[in-house]
């Protein structure tokens, strides 16, 4: 018995990395026990069986690209002080991830994103419930950063949440579409640059 569920963690585990490389490519809408089951060798049943439907097959191929991101660039800014010394960590661990993206298609999250984003429904909820964590830890930390005395305290969190996020869809619109290999070096300074310039200024 343990033996059989040990060997079905594995089937599954070996279908949802196959997913998350198809889906990167043709897009969650584009992911199918068709063309899994061919990539796979499986049959389609046997694709279908540890998850029940095409629907919590791509729940899991978003939430392991969602987990993939999260250690690649969050547990490096948890790793970290809070506040400003955790935003750095974050911004050098968020470059490095665009500038060698685990995807084939660059960050899933950004593709997944314009993707799901006027598609209401399961993928997109869980898609935005990612995003907004994402964001909240960003906002978070900048509000830390601001009690620390390391950030101006008048700036709004949300204001450089969005400026750094703007940076990140950039550099990988460039690094994808543009073939721009300095985008995401180019991403890096503009993003130190950001927390440089809010900076408290001199008592007047």
């Amino acid at each position: 018995m343990r033996k059989s569920a040990e060997e079905a963690r594995r089937t599954r585990d070996r279908i949802v990395e196959v997913a998350v490389t198809q889906a990167s490519s043709l897009g969650l809408s584009g992911l199918t026990i068709g063309g899994l089951a061919g990539a796979l060798d499986m049959s389609k049943a046997g694709i279908v069986g540890p998850f029940g439907s095409r629907t919590d097959l791509q729940l899991a191929a978003l939430e392991r690209a969602v987990g993939m991101f999260t250690e690649a660039v969050v547990a490096p800014g948890r790793a970290a002080q809070p506040g400003l010394p955790c935003l750095r960590a974050v911004i050098d661990a968020w470059c490095a991830y665009l500038a060698d993206s685990p995807f084939p298609n660059g960050c899933f999250v950004t593709a997944a994103s314009c993707e799901l984003d006027g598609q209401p429904g399961e993928l997109r909820a869980r898609l935005h419930d990612a995003v907004t964590r994402w964001r909240r830890f960003l906002a978070e930390q900048i509000a830390a950063a601001q009690a620390a005395g390391d950030l101006d305290p008048e700036l709004d969190p949300e204001d450089l949440v969005s400026m750094l996020s703007g940076l990140a869809m950039a550099a990988n619109q460039e690094i994808q579409l543009l073939g721009d290999d300095r985008a995401a070096a180019r991403a890096h300074r503009l993003m130190r640059s950001a927390l440089a310039n809010h900076r408290p200024g001199p008592a007047v």
